[in-house]
């Protein structure tokens, strides 16, 4: 069943004083504001000179018939719906990580290219995945990959929740659809993650440019099946429930793994040169 946000002034006053909503506070008046921002409100958070603006998607915009992606890439117009949550979440993404914004619109210009418009092929599945449930990840203990790879959930979320207090592991929450999903409290979050594993004291801001330029090389986002979920709900903090043991044995959204499932090993970030191999 296609989900259906709460309206504007009906969203859980609680939902923006949790993650990952708490996380982009610095939007509130664009979130909890009580009108609707319109793109010129939009478009005043871009930096100066940045090449693309936010821009009304009504019966003109779409006269160009040229494909959403394509009208970025060639006239620097990201279609917007006014009054839509999806839309001004992913206006959020673009101001916060333009560089994966603008890689992914690269990668699927070129691949529109290759296969047209009425076909997709496996990478454009994986990249518009990411864009809508994305998270990423920086792992700082190799260990915590055997649970994961494993979908031993309890033991990554409860026997080993102190690495997600002390900074062994860290999220970076992109998908705009997961943001949408997080207005319903109520919601179970499970991410698609990239996985990066820090060698040399990365941080962050490294792991991000690292992300965005191995994504516009085409070296990441080939298959679907280079994504590996993530329970977000599982996250310390995420959840005041997930603090007692019992979340982490009855929670509806630990999935087993499939049988024969495997993941691509994580990408290796380096030092402050951003450098992923």
């Amino acid at each position: 069943m296609r989900y259906r946000p709460p309206a504007r002034g009906a969203v859980d006053a609680d939902a923006f004083r949790r993650m990952p909503l708490l996380a982009w506070r610095e939007y509130a008046d664009l979130l909890q504001g009580a009108a609707w921002p319109d793109v010129a409100a939009l478009d005043a958070w871009l930096p100066e000179g940045c090449g693309y603006r936010f821009c009304r998607q009504d019966a003109a915009l779409l006269a160009d018939r040229l494909h959403y992606e394509q009208r970025i890439a060639q006239r620097g117009l990201i279609a917007t719906r006014e009054g839509q949550w999806h839309d001004l979440l992913n206006a959020l993404v673009w101001l916060r990580y333009p560089e994966l914004k603008q890689a992914l619109n690269g990668r699927q210009v070129r691949e529109i290219a290759r296969m047209g418009t009425k076909q997709r092929s496996r990478a454009q599945c994986a990249l518009t995945q990411f864009d809508e449930g994305g998270v990423i990840v920086l792992l700082r203990d190799p260990a915590l990959l055997v649970p994961w790879d494993a979908h031993d959930w309890y033991c990554l979320f409860w026997t080993r929740r102190q690495a997600w207090l002390d900074g062994s592991i860290e999220v970076v929450l992109f998908g705009h659809a997961l943001l949408e999903l997080a207005l319903t409290p109520s919601r179970l979050l499970v991410g698609k993650a990239l996985l990066f594993q820090d060698e040399g004291g990365a941080g962050i801001g490294d792991m991000l440019a690292g992300c965005a330029d191995a994504i516009a090389a085409g070296r990441l986002l080939l298959d679907p099946q280079e994504l590996r979920p993530l329970p977000l709900a599982g996250i310390p903090g995420w959840r005041a429930e997930n603090a007692g043991e019992a979340f982490h044995r009855t929670t509806a959204c630990y999935q087993p793994r499939r049988p024969g499932r495997h993941y691509p090993p994580a990408q290796v970030v380096g030092d402050r040169t951003g450098a992923v191999r």
